[in-house]
């Protein structure tokens, strides 16, 4: 595996913090007869993967900013670049032992990521993509799928809960995809989402209202398996918007066409 040193410490990060997770989620299931106490533990393993990863990349790069799901944002003395952090995306997944979260660490350069690494610890996959260099897995390169027609097709996407107020636009996106398309998927960790998008897994992808964490790193991934990301309002801006569209290149256009016709 090759890549510059700042993919290097970003991997080096991903997977020390996905080794505590890990030994975490051993113990999520002993927790499940007391919901509190289980839902504390999760918050401390989330919270302390995170520390972990800070450590990791600031220590080696202490002049870069930084976002992160549990600290909030940083500035630092180089005002380019920037690292964006989920320790534990899937954490209702964790909390429920489901094998299905991840690590996910992004590089952003100048405004655009340049740098992505999605860690599934529980599956030992790690995906991974640098500006130019392709994207890959573990050591397999990674490439969209190449099905060009729509019902032959399958989606991923993330159905609200707890009252948020997206829920209405998402079950008008099902009604008119569902009848166009194989089939819809909805695994709770939106990292995962695009990576498997970008391995071919998924046809394609979408949400709204996403948090930059949850997806910067995956933006890269797709787009350098050959895949395609655009805001699902055309104009607006994926990471600070949060609502996208990924899919492979041939999928895009009519994909693109449904979720836009709202």
């Amino acid at each position: 595996m090759q890549g510059s040193a700042n993919l290097n410490v970003m991997i080096k990060a991903a997977r020390k913090a996905g080794r505590s997770l890990v030994k975490d989620f051993r113990e999520v299931e002993n927790l499940q007869v007391s919901r509190k106490g289980a839902a504390d533990f999760v918050s401390r393993a989330d919270t302390a993967a995170e520390k972990i990863i800070r450590d990791e990349l600031m220590g080696a790069r202490p002049t870069y900013g930084w976002l992160g799901e549990e600290t909030g944002a940083a500035d630092g003395a180089d005002p380019t670049r920037r690292w964006i952090v989920d320790p534990l995306d899937g954490t209702t997944n964790f909390l429920h032992g489901l094998p299905h979260w991840a690590v996910s660490i992004a590089l952003e350069h100048k405004g655009e990521v340049v740098a992505g690494v999605i860690y599934d610890a529980a599956k030992d996959e790690l995906f991974w993509a640098e500006k130019g260099a392709g994207a890959w897995m573990n050591d397999t390169r990674l490439r969209v799928s190449a099905r060009r027609v729509m019902t032959e097709s399958i989606f991923a996407t993330g159905v609200p809960f707890a009252g948020k107020n997206t829920l209405p636009a998402t079950l008008q996106d099902l009604a008119r995809l569902m009848p166009a398309c194989a089939g819809v998927r909805r695994w709770g960790a939106a990292a995962l989402d695009l990576a498997y998008v970008a391995a071919g897994r998924y046809d394609g992808y979408w949400e709204r209202e996403l948090n930059a964490w949850d997806i910067a790193a995956g933006i890269i991934i797709v787009r350098e398996a050959g895949g395609m990301v655009a805001p699902i309002r055309e104009g607006s801006d994926i990471l600070e918007k949060g609502a996208l569209i990924a899919a492979n290149d041939q999928i895009f256009g009519p994909f693109a066409k449904i979720l836009r016709e709202a």
